[in-house]
């Protein structure tokens, strides 16, 4: 896809992971909306800040009339509250489906006959190893990472006869704040952003940045035997 002069959104563009797209499209030549609920906290020159807030309707629709001529969105806003499933508040869970699941399909639906407007469009999905896989201290989190997949697969589907490609980006743990109190290695946002950004010029439709994603998407094959050895 040809990125110069194209317009883009990205979700969630005032730091970790997002700020880096941001930036990367824009020195890309690319007009970049930057979004966030508040849009003041948006600090990178050469874009336009959006104030997107997207479990919130009204945000959307607005954020929607504001940004236009967009062909490139990237749905990166996530939340992880390191809930689980037993024994955890529900209402954080559900704060994890209301951002990961069903903010990244508003953003999509609002800005979806924009997409269609241009002759390619792309839609790109900031998902994770634990689309693919479970761990307790991160129940909620993973199972919505994992709705946000079958989303992903759907959108792809759903968006194909208007010309837009759809993409899931699947990546481990990066040195962003949210994984802040992950005690493991960790990958530079930096360098996931460079293998984004030259997976949109070249159209993929599936991301798979690391060893450890690749790993663990192997391992479906083997089902639970293969992935929870512990409990088969």
């Amino acid at each position: 896809m040809q990125l110069t002069n194209a317009t883009a959104l990205v979700t969630g563009a005032n730091r970790g992971l997002g700020r880096h797209l941001a930036q990367q499209l824009r020195d890309s030549g690319v007009h970049v909306y930057a979004g966030a609920r508040n849009p003041a906290s948006v600090d990178l020159e050469g874009v336009t800040p959006l104030a997107l807030d997207i479990t919130d309707p009204a945000s959307v629709a607005a954020a929607a009339k504001t940004a236009t001529d967009v062909s490139i969105l990237v749905n990166n806003a996530g939340l992880a509250t390191f809930t689980r499933l037993l024994d955890g508040d529900v209402d954080e869970i559900r704060r994890e489906f209301d951002t990961n699941f069903f903010g990244t399909l508003a953003v999509t639906r609002a800005f979806a006959p924009q997409l269609g407007a241009h002759e390619e469009s792309y839609v790109l999905n900031i998902l994770s190893v634990l689309s693919w896989f479970n761990a307790p201290h991160l129940g909620g989190y993973s199972a919505s990472k994992s709705a946000e997949w079958s989303l992903t697969n759907a959108l792809r589907q759903e968006l194909a006869g208007q010309g837009t490609k759809v993409a899931g980006l699947h990546v481990g743990y990066m040195d962003t704040e949210m994984a802040a109190r992950v005690d493991d290695s960790k990958l530079d946002p930096a360098e996931v952003t460079r293998l984004a950004i030259k997976a949109i010029k070249s159209g993929q439709t599936e991301i798979v940045v690391d060893e450890l994603s690749r790993n663990v998407r192997a391992g479906l094959a083997g089902g639970v035997a293969a992935l929870y050895p512990a409990v088969a």
